[in-house]
């Protein structure tokens, strides 16, 4: 076919053999979608485990048939007795939920829980062979027998105490080391810098005996001042992270803020910090969790000092008490988890935050 400018000939565009390009576009997409969903819910999965096995009777963890979700074994109550209720199979081939009333080798009599007036049911077998019914029940007085049966406030008020008082030492010393090292000339920055960053290959089991040795000869063994002291000078980790976000940061800024007539402290608390929030939040947050899940230290220092123990060693001994009483012991995990995760969630936005910095004309 001629177009009307001349002899070019117009063909239509061809599609690929396996379709147009949107309809791939979207089956690409949606694989995508599907992808993320399986391993979104392949991370879930432990946590869904130890929320239904929390909310589950101890029979349910040792019956061998029993559902995944939380529930008990069925009954029927009649004339002041409880029956046992079974998945009976009848002769038309539909299954009933009947409750066993008389229990035999051969044959056992059953009564409908829908017509209990009913004249009983003659059922032809071995009853033992039957599958028990389940009805769902979520056991919540799990996590307050778990709640009363150690003093959880007491472990929670020690932790937070532990977590918050650390926490502030460890963001308020490593923000004014890295400010110094990103900010500041200095004799000697370069290796001083080295020599911290050396502290995070040196292992913990290297300096235990002699830092215990130290803390014991001060009598601060049986306190909080070994764990919480050292805090308040500098961790490595977190200077290093705060000091490389810091470098980020234009001089200009700060050289702006020194025409206005501000020192070397106001600039680190009206210019470094506010551009520094998300580094400062994560240190915030790994510093909290860090202190949270710490058991060595406590064990170790708060030795036959019960009334002091943070949570995570707490937990410990009760896991000792009930390692049989599996649902108790994840209602127990489940409630000390509870304040990080709410922490996590507030807190998450600020993981996510990029730093804007507005353009400086030179």
């Amino acid at each position: 076919m001629e177009s009307p400018a001349g002899n070019l000939a117009f063909t239509p565009r061809r599609t690929e053999a396996g379709g147009s390009p949107r309809a791939l576009l979207t089956i690409k997409r949606v694989a995508s979608f599907l992808g993320v969903l399986l391993l979104l819910a392949l991370f879930l999965l432990p946590l869904a485990y130890g929320i239904f096995t929390s909310l589950k009777s101890d029979s349910q963890l040792t019956a061998v048939s029993a559902p995944v979700l939380p529930a008990s074994l069925e009954q029927f109550e009649s004339g002041g007795r409880a029956y046992d209720v079974y998945l009976v199979p009848m002769t038309d081939g539909t299954v009933k939920r009947l409750a066993l009333v008389e229990k035999g080798r051969d044959s056992s009599r059953f009564m409908d829980p829908k017509n209990p007036g009913a004249a009983l049911i003659e059922w032809k077998g071995a009853w033992r062979t039957l599958d028990a019914a389940w009805r769902i029940d979520f056991r919540w007085g799990n996590f307050l027998t778990a709640w009363k049966t150690i003093d959880f406030l007491r472990l929670l008020l020690n932790t937070l105490m532990y977590a918050s008082i650390s926490t502030v030492g460890a963001l308020c010393s490593a923000a004014f080391v890295a400010y110094g090292f990103s900010r500041f000339n200095f004799p000697f920055r370069g290796a001083a810098f080295l020599v911290l960053m050396a502290t995070i290959v040196l292992p913990p089991s290297v300096t235990l005996i002699p830092t215990y040795s130290f803390y014991f000869s001060i009598h601060w063994v049986g306190t909080w001042l070994p764990l919480i002291v050292p805090t308040f000078f500098a961790n490595a980790y977190n200077v290093f992270l705060l000091r490389q976000f810091m470098m980020g940061i234009p001089r200009e800024l700060d050289e702006a803020a020194k025409i206005d007539g501000a020192n070397p402290m106001r600039t680190f608390f009206s210019i470094i910090i506010p551009q520094a929030v998300p580094a400062l939040v994560v240190v915030v947050l790994f510093h909290f969790f860090f202190c949270w899940n710490d058991f060595f230290g406590p064990l170790i220092y708060l030795a036959g000092q019960p009334g002091r123990f943070p949570i995570s060693v707490g937990l410990t001994k009760f896991f000792n008490m009930y390692v049989r009483q599996n649902s108790l012991v994840q209602a127990s995990a489940l409630i000390s988890t509870a304040i990080p995760a709410c922490i996590f969630l507030f807190a998450q936005r600020y993981l996510t935050q990029g730093i804007v910095v507005t353009g400086v004309e030179k």
